[in-house]
């Protein structure tokens, strides 16, 4: 199964954790990395405090069921030392599924489409990098989704 990830960080040199969180993804057990977009640096959502974030989404081939591969993304969080006291605070590492092959899924614990995507540049314009011609399950194809968002609102480094 195709699946996409966004990742983020803002704490503990956020650039080592994205790659260390890659890292974790490629050496874990059903998973293969296939393509990882750029870095790019943005603000916190809704003006929180705390120090620009820097992202990217990665696709991986996997043989885990959906909530399996969140339970990996999880466990890579907490190796990570991510704490979830604040919603959209600082963090060391993010880790959230954006799409699982066209799959639509509500659950409790896991929704895909990610229900905030298509909303944030920091995760459609690195998503659109690395696969212009993905469609979102509901939505419709990325390629114009991106224009939904403010690609100023990212700067790839």
């Amino acid at each position: 199964m195709l699946a996409y990830i966004g990742l983020g960080s803002n704490l503990h040199n956020p650039s080592a954790q994205i790659e260390n969180a890659l890292s974790a993804l490629a050496g874990s057990d059903g998973i293969e990395l296939i393509s990882v977009s750029s870095h790019y640096k943005s603000k916190p959502l809704l003006d929180m405090p705390g120090p620009n974030y820097i992202n990217a989404v990665c696709k991986i081939d996997t043989t885990l069921t959906a909530i399996d591969l969140l339970d990996i993304c999880q466990s890579i969080e907490d190796n990570q030392k991510r704490i979830r006291k604040v919603k959209w605070g600082s963090r060391t590492i993010d880790l959230d599924i954006l799409l699982y092959e066209q799959q639509v899924i509500s659950s409790d614990r896991l929704s895909i489409p990610h229900p905030e995507m298509i909303d944030r540049a920091f995760v459609m314009v690195p998503l659109y990098e690395i696969d212009k011609e993905i469609n979102v399950p509901l939505l419709g194809p990325v390629k114009k989704l991106i224009d939904r968002v403010n690609k100023l609102d990212v700067k790839k480094i």
